[in-house]
């Protein structure tokens, strides 16, 4: 049997107005398939233009056609996968290679056959056509307005698009505002954040109410669209509105900008201790705080102790513990729970192994339960029929719906939670296989701020006793702290591989 991809496409653009929701295309083309007998595996759906390659979910689905996952796509009509010569060549391609075997439309005919390749070849293109004719016909309109000096855009801050005649004209109620702010800046005194609340007590505001972005009212004073220009692709232009102020203003804005952005001298940093706020003392529980000492002979050392704030518990921790060992334990800790990159390869490719496994048995679950659930639906359908022509009594009636309609929702609920949850715990492995190998190239690099933040992700109860620093690992990274150093130095030799070994039953 043929398995099928839906594939669904809506674009925002305007000439597909016309063309159905993706709500809509779905409710059509599952009607289709249940009429038609095929079998569906997944639905894809996506609002994007299909006037140029590079469309995230097409290319998805066409990746998982190229494995094997499906050989079939049942879409609205061919538009929906193309309009574009790359995209069409590469559907047509992988017809011609048997990856596709079976392309379905309610609103066209296919065959895989070289008459049928070539109609579809004939439906990319027009579809191809009409884009291309449709966007020179808009660009040869917005180059004539461009002619006549007319923004083909939103108008700008202190202006409005006049519907009617399609031309840009002053708005009453904004446009002395805007040039009371624009002639506030040009002296010098506003900063951007002063400026903002100037706006904001004018009634200058955003959509939402709110004042508008800071890079909002930069783009305001920044555009030439107020002394009588407009840009148009990088390009000035004359336009034909009227101006809101004179040139040699908006010189003194960019002037103004320009001092504004001047950089300021940065105050010099205080410089923080590595591992202050990390552990508490292994006796009392109270934070481990840090003092710099400065020796006579110039050196200066770090050191770390606890602060022994306890007035119910006399703390015995008394020993201090200097930063370049408190870091070397850090980095012992790191160690520990890393991964050996032979290692990491091996995890990988039994992951994927897995994926694989797993993929096919999923699909199968998945399209039982829907199954399922409709053979539920088709059994109350039949239930109200024979209800309606008193085949049954009311109170049989009611005891047979109540109990489809428990089983249905268990299914359903139990399909949402797989397609929620599904293989998650396949990439939950993954992301801590690919962590766990940057922990070995963190230790290496020393970079004890990354380790220290690491460790605070992975561990727990990090506690520091008798100059001694321990950490309660959490799962399953416990399992990787646990293993002999000799395995670990092991690497690649056979004593690592079965000192590992128990893990994949754990």
């Amino acid at each position: 049997m043929i398995k099928y991809f839906i594939y669904c496409r809506k674009s925002s653009e305007d000439e597909e107005r016309q063309v159905l929701s993706i709500e809509a295309q779905l409710a059509e083309l599952r009607e289709f398939a249940k009429q038609n007998g095929l079998f569906i595996v997944r639905e894809y759906t996506e609002s994007k233009t299909a006037k140029e390659p590079g469309r995230e979910i097409f290319n998805q689905m066409l990746s998982e056609i190229e494995k094997g996952n499906a050989e079939g796509i049942l879409a609205w009509n061919p538009d929906r996968l193309a309009r574009n010569s790359v995209d069409g060549g590469r559907v047509i391609y992988l017809v011609d290679t048997l990856k596709i075997r079976s392309l379905k439309f309610p609103t066209f005919w296919f065959e895989a056959t070289p008459q049928g390749k070539f109609m579809l070849s004939v439906a990319f293109g027009q579809a191809k056509y009409y884009t291309d004719n449709l966007r020179e016909n808009i660009l040869r309109g917005i180059r004539q307005k461009i002619r006549r000096g007319e923004l083909s855009a939103k108008a700008p801050l202190g202006y409005f698009n006049e519907p009617r005649l399609r031309t840009i004209e002053p708005d009453k109620k904004t446009f002395n505002k805007v040039k009371e702010i624009l002639r506030a800046f040009a002296t010098g005194e506003y900063t951007l954040t002063k400026i903002q609340s100037k706006m904001f007590s004018l009634g200058l505001v955003g959509k939402t109410g709110k004042p508008l972005h800071l890079s909002s009212i930069e783009h305001i004073l920044k555009n030439p669209f107020y002394y009588g220009h407009f840009q148009y692709r990088g390009e000035l232009h004359q336009g034909s509105h009227r101006p809101m102020i004179a040139k040699k203003l908006f010189d003194q804005i960019q002037q103004a900008l320009k001092d504004n952005g001047k950089p300021r001298k940065k105050r010099k940093e205080k410089k923080e201790f590595l591992f202050l706020n990390f552990a508490r003392c292994g006796e009392c529980g109270y934070c481990v705080t840090a003092d710099r000492k400065i020796k006579k002979s110039g050196r200066e050392y770090v050191y770390y102790f606890c602060t022994r704030k306890s007035k119910i518990q006399k703390c015995s921790q008394h020993r201090f513990l200097r930063e370049e060992h408190f870091a070397e334990q850090v980095k012992e800790h790191c160690q520990k729970v890393s991964l050996p990159d032979v290692w990491r390869e091996r995890y990988l490719d039994k992951l994927k192994m897995w994926e694989n496994e797993n993929r096919q048995t999923s699909d199968l679950f998945a399209q039982n339960l829907k199954k399922e659930i409709s053979a539920i639906k088709a059994k109350l359908e039949r239930l109200t029929d024979a209800y309606l022509a008193e085949t049954l009594e009311l109170a049989e009636f009611q005891q047979t719906k109540n109990a489809l309609m428990a089983e249905k929702k268990t299914k359903e609920e139990k399909l949402s939670d797989f397609e929620r949850k599904g293989n998650h715990w396949l990439e939950l492995t993954r992301n801590w296989i690919i962590e766990a190998n940057q922990a070995k190239n963190l230790a290496l690099q020393e970079n004890f701020s990354e380790m220290k933040n690491f460790l605070k992700k992975i561990g727990s109860n990090r506690r520091l006793a008798a100059g001694k620093l321990e950490i309660d690992f959490k799962k399953p990274w416990q399992f990787l702290a646990k293993l002999p150093a000799e395995a670990r130095a092991a690497g690649e030799g056979e004593a690592a591989t079965a000192s590992n070994s128990i893990w994949w039953t754990m």
